[in-house]
């Protein structure tokens, strides 16, 4: 067989083990599969640098379907090019516990690099994955010893397009001239409303080139040697690259190409056949896979093995050139260790009064650390002086300073939190994002990801109540530390002064399987004496005599518990004071250890926050917090008026 002709076969190949899938499980979405088969086809055999034996190696490119629909082509891409993804798993789509889900998981299965589906996540994800490799390499790279060198392959749709966290990231991503970026459009102007004219009719490739980015057109989006050359093109630019690829949607349905029928449902078993016989392929047996595309997509594996064998001969000689980056490359990039002894550079601050607001003390655990984590890099959306995120001393990351550690996300929260996520899943970094806590409505969808993810990325959320003040309902947080508790696998800290600010990034830097939330006060709080034992969840700060009563609360009004706790001790009444930083890590904790810090036959308890009750009801049989929204007013004033005083605490305690 020709080369052309066994090229086509195996072009073919994807489209049908991908219909095949969905017809069999009797859902699912054919047509992005059935559509840019070639292209995925032209990036996985010309282009990709990966081990499908070593789905980890660090020295491989990335790819990422954003469009997550179209899971069945990266599974047959995965399946056939050798990754541990049985045929018998593609046979098994959408079915329970299979490890070929509707859309792709990352950590479920080999080769999958990120959590894509909710569309433009995966676009702004890749735009992190470019992040962390450009400063990598802007830190380890040396002449003629680029260990650092991925590219970053990505399929977007016209739903990614559409998206607006895909927008925010392309500008960013043109503004830091990302060149290690090359994403290919399936531009086949269908979506499952109908034809894109009803909503999305933009130039598109004016668009990306305002923002920064190369631009390319393919007609033919089944023209594999054009889709090649504009991939060589896009290698050699140092700018970012969408190729706009013309495709059709379902091709070879002959009844359904081109229409939303071919989007999101089975194309039937009368049509599929249809299809097959009008691509001379055979109509049975279904999940057909001949022999010679099974072995000219298996020559991937002796391909990665030796590209992995060569990348590491490179790491070897770096090391024995420079044996210091050597070994630190070795660290971070490599094995994914945190330096030994790096928990000794977390500050401590003596008991004051007055105290500080817990974003000044994260800013200064932030810079302490940065000296032990070289990998510690991060920023804010447009609100460092607010976040405190700055790292002193190091410049920011802008294209002519990819060694610099200090982001400026400028006014794009949700991109922040996806391409967060692209770093963190990148490896070599640890990545902090910054914003105010109401705006974390804005980046929902990327912290959720995070947590399904298990992405290890960082989220600070200062501003956390109604003690910003003047500001406003509009930006004072009520319902947020709720709602961000609600979603499983993600670690939400509220500290409650300094020292429990240090220790909260503790827990967030220890945490590799999940991302954590730092809940954060504008305001300045007391630093207390208190063994800041925040990975616990909670703990005893202090006992009255022996409790009859225990009073709890999380971030800025543990001090107002406290203090309250010492008038009803005054009344000779026995007291116990909880300072309650994080639900999830209480949870965490053996019965035992939450008997002791609870004990069931201690059942006069009340809870404080200043935001949502909701939830409290488990630990407490009262709670001091917020129904309604804010007040533009002074925060001491705005407390007052909403119970968030010592006089009221007490006066509550004494009803229990």
């Amino acid at each position: 067989m020709t080369t052309s002709g066994l090229q086509s076969k195996a072009i073919n190949t994807l489209r049908f083990l991908s219909a095949d899938g969905v017809q069999k499980a009797n859902s699912g979405h054919p047509g992005l599969p059935m559509g840019a088969a070639a292209m995925a086809y032209t990036v996985w055999t010309r282009h990709l640098r990966h081990n499908p034996r070593n789905p980890k190696w660090m020295g491989r490119d990335r790819f990422i379907l954003s469009g997550g629909h179209g899971s069945m082509l990266l599974y047959s891409l995965l399946h056939l090019s050798g990754y541990d993804l049985s045929l018998e798993q593609l046979q098994n789509f959408r079915q329970w516990g299979s490890l070929t889900p509707g859309h792709p998981e990352y950590g479920l299965t080999p080769g999958v690099e990120v959590t894509t589906g909710p569309l433009g996540q995966g676009f702004a994800n890749g735009v992190g994955m470019a992040i962390a490799a450009a400063h990598l390499a802007a830190v380890f790279n040396k002449p003629g010893h680029e260990l650092v060198d991925s590219n970053i392959y990505a399929i977007v749709t016209d739903g990614d397009l559409m998206e607006g966290v895909a927008s925010e990231a392309a500008s960013l991503a043109g503004h830091l001239s990302l060149g290690r970026l090359i994403y290919l459009y399936d531009d086949n102007k269908i979506s499952i409303d109908g034809s894109t004219d009803l909503a999305f009719t933009e130039d598109r490739a004016k668009r990306f080139e305002a923002y920064g980015w190369h631009i390319q057109r393919v007609e033919d989006g089944n023209d594999v040697d054009a889709i090649d050359k504009a991939i060589q093109a896009a290698k050699t630019d140092p700018r970012p690259s969408l190729i706009l690829c013309r495709t059709i949607i379902g091709f070879g349905a002959p009844t359904r190409q081109g229409t939303q029928k071919a989007h999101g449902e089975p194309l039937g078993d009368e049509e599929l056949s249809a299809a097959k016989s009008n691509l001379g392929w055979p109509q049975e047996p279904r999940f057909l896979i001949p022999e010679d595309v099974l072995a000219f997509f298996h020559k991937a594996i002796d391909r990665g093995r030796e590209l992995e064998a060569d990348w590491n001969v490179r790491c070897d000689a770096y090391a024995r050139l420079y044996p210091e980056p050597g070994a630190e490359f070795n660290r971070r990039v490599i094995m994914g260790n945190l330096p030994d002894g790096w928990e000794s550079t977390l500050p401590t601050f003596p008991a004051d009064s007055k105290g500080m607001a817990t974003r000044a003390a994260s800013g200064r655990v932030i810079n302490a650390l940065a000296a032990k984590l070289p990998e510690l890099i991060g920023g804010s959306a447009d609100l460092a002086p607010s976040n405190n995120t700055k790292i002193d001393g190091s410049p920011a990351f802008q294209k002519e300073s990819p060694e610099g550690r200090n982001f400026h996300f400028g006014v794009r929260e949700h991109a922040m939190g996806s391409i967060l996520n692209g770093m963190a899943v990148y490896g070599g970094v640890i990545p902090y994002g910054g914003t105010f806590l109401v705006f974390a409505d804005y980046m929902r969808s990327a912290v959720r990801l995070a947590a399904l993810s298990h992405y290890p990325s960082i989220f600070i959320f200062t501003h956390d109540s109604v003690g910003l003040g003047e500001d406003g309902p509009t930006h004072q947080p009520i319902e947020h530390l709720t709602s961000l508790r609600l979603i499983p696998n993600l670690v939400v800290v509220r500290p409650a002064d300094a020292n429990e600010t240090a220790k909260a990034w503790k827990v967030a830097l220890s945490r590799r399987d999940g991302p954590t939330v730092l809940a954060l006060t504008r305001q300045n709080v007391p630093t207390l004496e208190t063994p800041a034992l925040v990975e616990k969840g909670a703990y005893v700060l202090k006992d009255f005599g022996a409790p009859e009563i225990i009073l709890m609360a999380s971030g800025s009004e543990v001090s107002l518990i406290l203090e309250a706790a010492q008038n009803l001790a005054n009344e000779g009444r026995g007291v116990r004071v909880v300072s309650f930083p994080s639900w999830e890590l209480f949870e965490k904790q053996d019965e035992a250890y939450r008997e002791s810090v609870l004990p069931k036959n201690i059942q006069k308890r009340l809870a404080v926050e200043a935001g949502a009750t909701l939830g409290w009801e488990r630990y407490a049989k009262s709670v001091i917090g917020i129904e309604r929204f804010g007040a533009s007013a002074p925060y001491k004033i705005i407390f007052e008026k909403l119970g968030f005083t010592v006089d009221n605490i007490v006066s509550k305690a004494r009803e229990l």
